[in-house]
């Protein structure tokens, strides 16, 4: 099962769209929204809040600002070294 080139999501058996690029890429999409915001408005997914890449790179910056506010706060969860 091919994954949108967009949204990163499952395109189930005999739907989507496969466009071929020139050069010999294939992207698939699931549907004309992914499409349209790919090469029409060529919009990044990781710019476009209801994409897959997009959620991961909120994930990842939520957990780096709370990592970054343990340290400055000073309540950085830190390993004790174990006792002999």
């Amino acid at each position: 099962m091919p994954k949108c080139s967009f949204s990163g999501k499952d395109i189930p058996p005999g739907t989507g769209i496969m466009f071929v690029k020139k050069d010999g890429k294939v992207l698939w999409f699931l549907n004309s929204k992914c499409e349209k915001n790919f090469l029409k408005l060529k919009r990044k997914p990781r710019n476009v809040r209801w994409t897959a890449e997009a959620r991961a790179q909120k994930k990842a910056d939520q957990a780096a600002a709370k990592r970054a506010a343990e340290e400055k706060k000073g309540t950085a969860t830190t390993k004790k070294p174990a006792k002999k």
